[in-house]
């Protein structure tokens, strides 16, 4: 099997290494820290001889990704995985994300994204919930879930900073909670307290996820951290542009 040419996956090839560490990371990894029985991504040679160099192999990153996706059988007849977009409004069902299939794949991922947030939020204290809104700067004058998640998908849906903010939080949480690590950040003070603030409540909510999941198929605990990783990376492209 081989990569499958995906337009969604693309701008990866303008990333640096170091940033996709972490998604390679899901790849190859689950939480206890050993190799994933259904990974063959560190099984290349490429892989072992560029280990680190991403960007010398990263069609095979790409391919398991792709592989990950689909069902095995009709991974093989059909010569490779599924494209990006199939798998995210995929994991996006999956979820329970309100989200259109017409969408770009940039889009959608903004509202599994959103989703995510709401559901920690659920479990957030009326002064966590006042310390996100300080942060996150979203100059509201309430502090309930409903306006904080309001402000913040106006903002979204405006595009610019917030969409990477955002993707950073989550992405950071979903990644200590499944690799037990998080990105390596340079974010500035506000932000940093932000993904601290959101780090446990994340952490809960994906905690439920997962017992859902577990019955659901094994393929879920990889393609959800992994796409969520791709929507973090999309928006630090797009951010560093």
């Amino acid at each position: 099997m081989s990569y499958r040419y995906d337009e969604d996956l693309e701008f990866l090839r303008e990333v640096e290494d170091s940033e996709i560490d972490c998604l390679v990371k899901i790849l190859i990894y689950d939480k206890n820290g050993s190799k994933r029985f259904a990974e063959n991504l560190s099984k290349n040679p490429l892989y072992q001889q560029y280990k680190g160099q991403h960007s010398k192999y990263l069609d095979l990153i790409l391919e398991e990704l792709q592989t990950f996706g689909g069902n095995s059988f009709a991974n093989i007849l059909r010569g490779g995985g599924v494209y990006y977009k199939e798998i995210l409004c995929d994991v996006c069902d999956k979820m329970k994300v309100d989200f259109d299939k017409s969408d770009s794949a940039s889009a959608i991922e903004q509202e599994l994204l959103m989703k995510i947030i709401a559901d920690s939020m659920d479990k957030m204290s009326d002064s966590e919930l006042r310390a996100v809104a300080n942060e996150l700067d979203l100059g509201v004058s309430s502090y309930s879930k409903q306006v904080l998640l309001l402000s913040m998908q106006t903002l979204i849906r405006a595009g610019g900073f917030m969409s990477y903010q955002i993707a950073l939080i989550v992405a950071n949480a979903i990644s200590q909670a499944i690799i037990g690590e998080g990105l390596s950040l340079a974010a500035n003070a506000a932000l940093t307290r932000a993904i601290g603030i959101f780090a446990g409540p994340i952490g809960l909510a994906i905690t439920g996820i997962w017992a859902a999941i577990d019955i659901a198929g094994p393929a879920y605990r990889v393609t959800i951290p992994a796409v969520i990783q791709v929507a973090y990376l999309r928006q630090l492209h797009l951010h560093n542009k």
